[in-house]
């Protein structure tokens, strides 16, 4: 199938684990293929962390169309619902212009939700999603994530102890609906718009645990400290969504007093490590994900030409 059939649109699906080199292949494919980079990952929404979540640069973002990075505040939420509205809109846009749209991130669920649909949740009750926010705050996110671990093991298994938007959001639906939040995202929904080739970009844990300790310094010496403090001066609650992501809420810790800067980077080190786990194996049940090395662009290119077609 041609990109000029109207019936479907081309998409790339850069994935894989945090601080694999998802950013530098995009970049690349955007150079060759005239794309435009949509952000897929969770954390790099949130503005006031471009540093710790670890968003393209500046320059980076200059050097093609890039979107859905750094434009939310840290008291507000995001979810697949959202994501999936904003993207598929960015994507018809891009299209229309000729560009390639280059769905970039580690959000295994934003990825699904985009190509295989979502499912059609009921809105939750203010009352029940006040009642378990409430409930995290006082016992706190790893107590809920055990709690979830009873109810919905499916769901739980795939989020960290300390995402609390994302806990809370699994028990509200559980309670609202009768229903685990997995038993939602395992029905039926329409077929995909999209004719989709998906890219991993492979690492192994041991060979990218070095490479995050080296990235906590880089993004350390880059300024990541006065990030999280100018932060605090706009949101000084640690449960508030922005501050969830792993690096905010260690940064937070070692700031209020809690942790050493050493304790704090060994935090930061081992629940990064601990998610790049859960990426590969959430990407590793992905079906049709081409597995590459993240400097072998020729590879990728070679895959891109699939469903993009020459550039001449």
């Amino acid at each position: 199938m041609r990109m000029s059939e109207a019936s479907v649109i081309p998409v790339v699906c850069i994935v894989g684990p945090t601080g694999a080199g998802k950013t530098a292949a995009s970049l690349h494919l955007a150079a060759v293929f005239d794309g435009a980079v949509i952000n897929c990952d969770s954390r790099q929404v949130y503005k006031d962390f471009p540093v710790i979540t670890a968003q393209p640069t500046l320059e980076e973002q200059t050097s093609c169309p890039h979107h859905l990075y750094g434009f939310m505040g840290i008291q507000e939420k995001m979810s697949a619902g959202v994501f999936l509205d904003m993207a598929r809109r960015i994507i018809k846009e891009e299209h229309a212009h000729g560009r390639l749209p280059l769905l970039v991130g580690g959000t295994g669920l934003y990825l699904r939700a985009l190509l295989d649909g979502i499912a059609a949740i009921p809105d939750i009750p203010e009352t029940v999603s006040q009642k378990w926010q409430e409930r995290c705050a006082a016992r706190g996110a790893p107590a809920l994530h055990r709690l979830l671990e009873t109810q919905d093991p499916q769901t739980a298994e795939r989020l960290h102890p300390n995402d609390s938007q994302r806990i809370v959001r699994a028990l509200e639906v559980q309670e609202a609906t009768g229903r685990p939040l997995s038993w939602w995202h395992a029905q039926p929904v329409p077929p995909s718009p999209y004719r989709a080739v998906k890219i991993g970009v492979s690492a192994t844990l041991d060979g990218l645990t070095p490479r995050l300790a080296k990235r906590i310094e880089m993004m350390l010496a880059a300024g990541a400290l006065d990030e999280a403090r100018n932060a605090m001066g706009i949101c000084d609650n640690p449960r508030a969504p922005g501050w969830s992501g792993i690096g905010c809420a260690e940064l937070y810790s070692y700031i209020k007093g809690a942790v050493s800067l050493d304790e704090c980077k060994r935090l930061w080190l081992h629940n990064t490590r601990q998610y790049a786990k859960r990426q590969l194996t959430w990407f590793r049940r992905e079906p049709n994900l081409h597995w590459l090395d993240g400097t072998d662009m020729a590879a990728m290119e070679r895959l891109v030409h699939s469903v993009a077609g020459s550039t001449g």
